[in-house]
């Protein structure tokens, strides 16, 4: 039963469902375009993931082996920042450019790491968009924070990750947000 719940909240959290709902929130009624795109981006990696796993490269989607982490965290960095110079250049907020340069930068920093921790995807992107929403819409914000607890428990309980690198994602996520208020 744990094991089931733990399941439920580190896919509830997966970083391709979480954010398109972060930015549908954070848009609300003010564009389609950054669902839109946020949703193009998570469909993307989905869809990059289901063909790695069919071709035998990924032994599932989840990218737990380092070589499988490194292939999709460089496919994540060239796709965010692809994203935010489209949203850049079709005139979109600064905010939604911005968070799209800094969700690169949280993949750039897992990069960066690989080789001493797996810093936590799920964890980070969860903190980053309690962040992004305890701005806009605070009691979303507090609801996501709290949910961001139970993905990290998850994280650990499923033995995806250690302590070290659920904080490092946490950190990560923190950061990102602070800086995403101060633009």
């Amino acid at each position: 039963m744990k094991r089931a719940i733990a399941h439920t909240f580190s896919l509830l959290g997966h970083p391709a469902l979480l954010m398109p709902l972060v930015v549908l929130a954070a848009a609300g009624t003010n564009g389609l375009l950054p669902v839109v795109a946020a949703g193009a981006v998570a469909a993307l990696v989905v869809g990059f993931s289901a063909v790695r796993v069919r071709t035998g490269r990924w032994r599932d989607s989840d990218a737990s082996a380092q070589h499988e982490r490194k292939e999709l965290n460089l496919f994540l960095t060239v796709l965010l920042l692809a994203a935010a110079a489209l949203a850049y250049w079709l005139g979109q907020p600064v905010q939604l450019v911005a968070g799209l340069a800094l969700s690169a930068a949280i993949v750039l920093a897992a990069l960066a790491l690989r080789h001493r921790l797996k810093l936590s995807l799920h964890v980070a992107f969860a903190v980053f968009g309690a962040g992004v929403l305890m701005a806009l819409a605070p009691a979303l914000g507090i609801a996501l924070a709290i949910f961001t607890a139970g993905v990290a428990w998850a994280r650990l309980e499923l033995q995806r990750h250690t302590r070290d690198d659920v904080v490092a994602g946490a950190i990560a996520g923190a950061l990102a947000a602070l800086i995403l208020t101060f633009v």
